[in-house]
């Protein structure tokens, strides 16, 4: 198949293929038990020129049956934290032990040649396996949080045309407070970045409200609308009843009348609130618009976490019952081999994998093709992106996997993502590009 690409020129059809018809806009075609659609998509110059039925042509690549993505969107990564732990472990997974250990980390080693290697590295692994945008938020944290931003809109340029980044702030809400706050707000405006923080004080997990939070909440947003920038939050990333603040984001954003786009991340102790007051929150993320982005291996890997317990809960949020509200829910893939998170490669289709089984998004699947695509890409402002739709970029993925059982069953390293069009020929850095970086022996 690789071949016939390279054959193909720069005007061909993929034909005989199969895609989720819900990433597929104005193609009337049958379903499958999957949601699945079988289609013939027309390439030219480095576009999708247009989609028909199966069969409609005789001539092109054949995919046999084959899967085709849009290239992916992660909408919440840590680029500036990934890929620390073969020097710094999180001692006892817990996030307590991850708060402390990155800190640390950063107290002792992020110089912006350090952080510039490693999320370079986090970036080339995301376009090898085929993603198309990242927003990462940034530690940022006076005075070194200028370094990192420095860093970040320095890979952002450099990765123009292949990885759309985007950036955002985060450090606890307290760190916002008075002139301090002021300088922050300013450093992400002059980035072009989108103003975001954490739900909880210096030092703290995600539990009950801090006191001042109205305040400091209300505080974050006119630092927003000051500079019309749009937000995004960590939010109640606990199994804890009393963080609740994703109500009050809610409440906060329809009371303020807030124009810009909200994201927030986590709400993973919605899962463990009472019906109604669940049920309360959900209506009010709806009527404010604000999209929720979840985080399924990151938030089973720490929440619940207890030596010696099997956790008893999947430390994830109601997506299902937020979602049949309509509210717009992402997937992605949070940390990656950091103290929060161990593992990760900053594969959208992993993340995907096993966001289906932890969250269990199928039986039907419904919708949930759009969570790592069209979702996330509305949700950064890109929207378009993410669909196979006449006029956007030819960036694809073909899977020689034909239904969603064969798609989920293997990690599909044999994918063929397609870049404008053409075959990508970029693999997946190796881990001992990083050794000199993390100090691992070799």
């Amino acid at each position: 198949m690789k071949a016939a690409l390279r054959d193909a020129g720069a005007r061909y059809w993929l034909r005989n293929a199969r895609a989720p018809g819900v990433l597929v806009p104005g193609f009337e075609a049958e379903r499958d038990e999957d949601g699945l659609v079988r289609l013939d998509i027309r390439i030219e110059d480095g576009r999708i020129a247009g989609v028909a039925p199966v069969g409609s042509v005789a001539e092109g690549v054949d995919l046999l049956g084959g899967l085709v993505w849009p290239g992916p969107l992660d909408a919440h990564t840590h680029l500036d934290k990934g890929h620390i732990w073969p020097r710094t472990r999180n001692p006892d997974g817990t996030f307590f032990g991850a708060l402390n250990a990155v800190m640390g980390d950063r107290g002792r080693s992020w110089s912006e040649a350090d952080v510039e290697a490693r999320a370079e590295f986090a970036i080339r692994c995301a376009y090898a396996h085929g993603t198309v945008a990242i927003r990462t938020h940034i530690d940022t944290y006076l005075p070194v949080a200028h370094g990192s931003w420095r860093v970040l809109a320095k890979l952002r340029e450099r990765w123009a045309g292949k990885v759309a980044l985007q950036m955002v702030s985060i450090a606890p809400m307290d760190r916002f407070v008075g002139d301090a706050g002021v300088e922050l707000a300013d450093l992400v405006a002059s980035h072009g970045g989108v103003l975001g923080m954490v739900t909880r004080h210096s030092g703290s997990i995600h539990d009950a409200l801090p006191a001042g939070f109205q305040e400091e909440l209300d505080w974050f947003f006119s630092l927003a609308e000051a500079r019309g920038l749009d937000l995004d939050l960590h939010v109640d990333e606990s199994g804890e009843s009393g963080a609740r603040a994703l109500r009050e984001i809610a409440l906060t954003a329809l009371r303020r009348k807030f124009k810009g786009r909200i994201q927030c991340g986590h709400c993973c102790s919605l899962s463990i609130q009472p019906e109604e007051f669940a049920r309360e929150t959900i209506a009010a993320v709806a009527e404010a618009g604000i999209d929720i982005v979840v985080l399924p291996m990151c938030n089973m890997y720490l929440q619940d976490r207890v030596a010696g317990r099997t956790p008893r809960w999947r430390g994830v949020t109601l997506v299902h019952e937020l979602r049949a509200a309509g509210v717009r829910v992402s997937v992605a893939s949070d940390n990656t081999r950091d103290p929060f998170y161990a593992y990760g490669d900053l594969d959208m289709v992993e993340v995907f994998r096993e966001a289906t089984r932890i969250l269990h998004l199928d039986h039907p699947f419904g919708d949930w093709h759009r969570a790592g695509t069209a979702n996330p890409a509305e949700a950064m402002g890109m929207a378009g992106r993410g669909l196979i739709a006449a006029g956007q970029p030819a960036d694809l993925i073909l899977f020689p996997a034909r239904v969603m059982t064969e798609f989920l069953s293997r990690p599909q390293s044999d994918r063929v993502v397609l870049r404008d069009g053409r075959v990508l020929e970029a693999s997946a850095p190796h881990w001992r590009e990083l050794d000199a970086v993390v100090g691992f022996p070799g």
